[in-house]
């Protein structure tokens, strides 16, 4: 696997998030399909706390998604447009997942949930609100973004444009 920035800071680029991947796995793949359109997953633009910082290894510790400051009780938005997958605890913590087609997934915690599985969102649509307690938050309330594409992590902010610098072997 490719070396990665190890926090994200720096100049940023945009890592694909559309079609599966044709290049090795962690390596830029080109720009997403035409149609899929995201949005900052909360009003307004939120300011990150802390970056998309992921491990070397899928077992390792590391942050799989990025923390953005929010204050208790913010309505908390799908990215983009889907199916909700997923609402309910994981290991105690409330979590929303939304499908979104290409085999990306963003997940959303701690969120108190609005929405059911099932339930088709556009992008924009409220799924929640923001709960305070979020471990290693600096504020009272900060909502985890994340963003999968199959079982592979990626930088959220990638839906943005504004994603993680990937360094990749010359």
């Amino acid at each position: 696997m490719p070396p990665r920035s190890g926090s994200g800071a720096g100049p940023l680029e945009s890592v694909a998030v559309g079609s599966p991947p044709q290049a090795a796995p962690g390596e830029p793949v080109g720009p997403a399909p035409p149609g899929l359109r995201f949005r900052w997953p909360l009003d307004g633009t939120p300011r990150p706390a802390r970056r998309f910082d992921p491990p070397p290894q899928p077992w390792l510790a590391g942050h799989r998604g990025v923390d953005l400051l929010a204050a208790p009780g913010a309505r908390v938005r799908a990215a983009g447009a889907g199916v909700v997958l997923f609402a309910g605890p994981v290991a105690g913590r409330p979590v929303v997942t939304v499908g979104h087609g290409a085999g990306l997934r963003t997940t959303y915690e701690p969120v108190r949930a609005d929405v059911r599985p099932g339930e088709r969102v556009a992008a924009g649509a409220p799924l929640g609100q923001v709960l305070p307690g979020h471990a290693g938050c600096p504020e009272a309330a900060c909502l985890h973004w994340g963003l999968r594409r199959g079982e592979e992590y990626l930088d959220p902010l990638a839906l943005l444009g504004l994603g993680s610098v990937r360094l990749l072997p010359s």
